[in-house]
């Protein structure tokens, strides 16, 4: 009726589970996943080869998982569902009373967590690194750029929130989990090799078109961030998009993606007969993940994006970037200097290789 006042809105009942709210158990399970990383210090302060291998298979899980996990923030409409950085609200660190409903804070908030435990392998595959005998400098350095990555991350994610998640910083969020992939890759295919000069495996016209994938592959994701930005998808009802036409930003990442695919099957029959059969391997997994995303790609555009498809696709994503910068590592390896003349140019060729790039 005219004159009364409105009535007070009803704050939605907290999730829980077993008389517990959700981000209890959240925080539970990131304490845990921490304490079982910490279960494992032997591997970390007396490391093996092996395991400076598994940590760092580890490490490109996580950081290309967190990415995973922002899609499904983004497609549930959770993006706000802790609407302050770095609390959740300006009251709590934890989800309560966000104003928003209990499950889009509980992902929100979960995602949340899962950056301390991607940041705690990247630091234990430092402390692993710095623990190896004899310390090798290039997964050192490696190993100190992935957590600083990772804070980074952080940062670049309390200012999504910041701009009421802008499709220019949740497209800068997703693409710094992509390079910081990049050194993670880099240091578990080091792990592998010794410390010394590079030696070029592929034939000919192999690594330049390997190389030549990476930009095309990082400007394919770079496309997709846009594709995202213009889409329904924005994280919440009320963030920002971008006027671009739908069709044509999707032609433009479709018309990459065709590229790459192009790509990558003139690597598999470059390498088919000829070449090493990690580099064949490589190319033949990097054809396959390209042809897998396509039809993911073309199926949720068909469908009208269902949020399910799009976090497939961000999966798929993940997948085809690292199978892109395993195959160009696979077009050469780092081999033992034989001399002490040889070690002194690896040396030099290294420092000038580590100022380029991380192979």
């Amino acid at each position: 009726m005219r004159g009364l006042p409105a009535p007070a809105p009803v704050a939605a009942p907290e999730l829980e589970l077993f008389s517990q709210p959700l981000w209890v158990w959240q925080i539970a399970f990131a304490v845990v996943g921490v304490l079982v990383l910490a279960a494992l210090a032997p591997t970390v302060w007396r490391p093996t080869t092996a395991a400076l291998r598994w940590w760092g298979l580890g490490n490109i899980v996580v950081n290309a998982g967190i990415a995973v996990t922002g899609a499904t923030v983004r497609v549930t409409s959770s993006g706000l569902g802790c609407s302050e950085w770095p609390r959740c609200t300006e009251e709590s660190f934890v989800p309560v009373g966000t104003g928003h409903s209990p499950i889009n804070a509980a992902i929100e908030f979960g995602n949340r967590t899962l950056t301390f435990l991607v940041l705690a392998v990247g630091v234990i595959v430092f402390i692993a690194t710095l623990r190896s005998r004899p310390r090798r400098r290039d997964l050192l350095t490696l190993a100190t750029v992935i957590p600083l990555g990772v804070l980074g991350q952080g940062v670049v994610g309390g200012i999504t929130v910041w701009s009421d998640l802008h499709p220019a910083s949740v497209a800068a969020h997703f693409l710094l989990s992509t390079v910081v992939v990049v050194p993670c890759v880099a240091y578990y295919v080091r792990c592998r090799e010794p410390e010394g000069p590079l030696r070029v495996t592929a034939p000919r016209w192999v690594r330049p078109l390997a190389t030549a994938l990476v930009p095309v592959g990082f400007a394919l994701l770079v496309a997709g961030t846009v594709v995202t930005g213009t889409g329904p998808h924005g994280g919440d009802p009320g963030a920002p998009r971008w006027d671009f036409d739908m069709v044509t930003v999707a032609r433009v990442h479709s018309a990459l993606a065709w590229l790459v695919l192009l790509g990558a099957l003139a690597l598999v029959v470059l390498t088919l007969r000829r070449g090493p059969k990690v580099l064949r391997t490589s190319a033949l997994l990097l054809a396959a993940a390209v042809l897998t995303q396509g039809a993911l790609g073309y199926t949720q555009y068909a469908l009208g994006l269902p949020e399910w498809l799009v976090v497939l696709h961000v999966l798929g994503s993940a997948v085809v970037w690292i199978a892109i910068l395993r195959t160009y590592f696979a077009t050469a390896e780092r081999v033992a200097p034989t001399s002490s003349a040889e070690a002194g140019a690896g040396t030099a060729a290294a420092a000038a290789g580590t100022a380029a790039a991380p192979r």
